[in-house]
């Protein structure tokens, strides 16, 4: 069989795979996720996360490349004044997608029936384009990632996730498992999985993953899981090598708090190891290592000619200081458990690592609740009694490696993506 009819073969099955379980499972009420973008200031946290030094604007245009049964709809609604496209090649997944669009009259929102690899059929450029859970499925990712790149604007955004080997170890044992006793995608198969799954081992690596994720609860979710016709993984170093190798270059992790060599447990182990002088994939593809639990990797990537899109944000000039912080919708504080000299923990409700909350003191938690969405941290420092430049800047450091703000350092520019 040659290469490129048994890629065809693969994207069949693919697709024939979410033509009966279509994933995620099928939404008909986005009520409450609308009232939740209604804030332009949580819009403003998601608008920053990607394009830090450019002004904010609503009116782009967004491509949701193997959108599934809503995620387009979801960014219809989040950005009403922007122009999303999703395409997916499963017919009944645009038919769900179709649906809310309808529902919640999303005249925004155009939808094309298209395989990623293919994206250059539609003729237009987006400023944002978000693949997630779709290029771990393709018979050929880079070919798809190339595609994807083809149709990226200058100073344009990607944000892409792929799935990590080592936290899905579990999963990759129950598929060779069930290709090995022929337990296959169909009614029969699904019901001797459940069985199969009732009966596991606690000690299975699979085990915490089911315990810990309530979407294994649906037959949607397990098939797509452990009976999927394609899946494949990504390390950290495969992953960089993968954007690197079709045109992109890294920006950031949309959450970098498990990554960081700043904090949590890895914060107590970097400095004896001399972690600092690693070069940043370095010091990620260990932090992935260490931890071992990490299931996917979500990341935002540019064009490579065009590397500062998003660029990686810095504090050693004094450029800190004009930076508007912006704090995530995903911060609270936890009360239990203080650290002695701690008022309160910050914490990341995008984090499924228990180690990565921020100890704050009394003074601190003064700051960051002056936290306004419009101060400088020139400004809010002014308003500082008895404190440093030093430990303000500091302070703002490690609530952005903590995921706690994102900046808008666009003051003075007037470029958009």
């Amino acid at each position: 069989m040659s290469i490129e009819s048994d890629s065809q073969k693969v994207s069949t099955e693919v697709r024939d795979f979410y033509e009966r379980y279509p994933y995620p499972p099928p939404r008909d009420n986005l009520d409450a996720y609308r009232r939740a973008w209604q804030d332009q200031l949580r819009r403003r946290v998601q608008f920053h996360l990607f394009w830090p030094a450019h002004a904010y604007r609503e009116d782009f245009s967004i491509l949701i490349a193997g959108c599934g049964t809503s995620q387009a709809a979801r960014h219809a609604m989040r950005w009403p004044a922007a122009r999303v496209t999703g395409i997916d090649f499963s017919a009944v997944s645009l038919r769900h997608t179709e649906e809310l669009r309808r529902r919640y009259q999303l005249d925004n929102l155009r939808l094309q029936q298209l395989p990623l690899e293919r994206a250059g059929e539609l003729a237009a450029g987006f400023d944002l384009i978000v693949c997630t859970g779709v290029l771990h499925h393709l018979p050929d990712p880079a070919a798809g990632l190339r595609a994807l790149r083809g149709v990226l604007n200058p100073q344009g955004a990607m944000h892409l996730m792929v799935y990590a080997p080592y936290g899905r170890s579990g999963i990759y044992m129950l598929q060779e498992f069930c290709r090995g006793v022929g337990i296959t995608a169909n009614a029969d198969g699904l019901q001797r999985l459940v069985e199969v799954l009732g009966a596991l081992p606690s000690g299975h690596p699979l085990a915490r993953l089911l315990h810990e994720a309530p979407d294994f609860r649906t037959e949607a979710a397990l098939a797509d899981a452990l009976l999927h016709p394609r899946d494949r993984a990504y390390s950290v170093p495969q992953l960089f090598e993968l954007l690197t190798a079709n045109g992109f270059e890294f920006s950031r992790w949309l959450r970098q708090g498990p990554y960081s060599i700043h904090c949590g447990v890895m914060s107590r182990i970097a400095a004896p190891l001399r972690m600092a002088a690693l070069p940043p994939a370095s010091q990620y593809a260990a932090a992935e290592l260490f931890r071992g639990t990490m299931t996917h990797h979500s990341v935002i990537a540019c064009r490579d000619d065009e590397p500062q899109a998003a660029p990686l944000t810095g504090f050693a000039a004094e450029a800190w200081r004009g930076y508007v912080p912006l704090r995530t919708s995903e911060s609270f504080y936890v009360q239990q458990r203080l650290p002695v000299g701690a008022v309160a923990l910050l914490a990341n409700r995008g984090h499924v690592t228990s180690d990565t909350s921020l100890p704050i003191n009394a003074r601190e938690r003064r700051l960051l609740e002056s936290v306004d969405g419009r101060s400088t941290i020139g400004e809010l420092l002014s308003q500082q009694t008895h404190a440093s430049a030093e430990a303000v800047r500091a302070f703002f450091e490690r609530l952005w490696w903590h995921d706690q703000v994102v900046f808008d350092t666009s003051a003075g520019t007037h470029t958009a993506p």
